[in-house]
């Protein structure tokens, strides 16, 4: 029954993690997004640059490699498949209600993570409909 559990909870909780406990005086967005571009290590790169990598890049990488699985999950036809998308849906419901209502949570970061929320429930109800549409043809003489 874990694999009913959307795996985009995964970046949720850490921003939520991140962005709570270090806005303990609540700073509101400005000081969640500075949180979240502080650099927390730099990687040389052939160029000469340094690319600085703060928590923010880390939850949205780990996000994207969570709505690969889940875009994968969503072409099961497994029962849990139906109730991953009822997951998922509350999932970005929540998303939704943090992103526009509780400070710290507007910023590109979290918009971002919502939208990849919001294409996981949407790939999860499209390809749900494209097999159910398959396996009921409803084509005349199609006995």
């Amino acid at each position: 029954m874990l694999i009913a559990i959307p795996l985009l909870l995964i970046p949720v909780a850490l921003y939520n993690v991140v962005v709570l406990f270090s806005l303990g005086g609540g700073s509101g967005a400005a000081g969640a997004d500075a949180i979240l571009r502080e650099p927390m290590f730099s990687i040389p790169m052939a160029s000469g640059a340094a690319w600085d990598v703060g928590s923010g890049d880390l939850i949205l990488f780990i996000g994207l490699i969570c709505l690969f699985f889940e875009l994968l999950k969503s072409t099961s036809s497994q029962k849990v498949a139906i109730v991953n998308h009822a997951l998922s849906m509350i999932l970005f419901v929540v998303v939704l209600v943090e992103f526009l209502l509780l400070r710290g949570f507007a910023t590109s970061t979290f918009f971002l993570i919502t939208t990849m929320v919001l294409l996981d429930v949407l790939a999860g109800f499209i390809v749900t409909i494209i097999a159910a549409r398959r396996d009921l043809d409803l084509t005349p003489g199609a006995h």
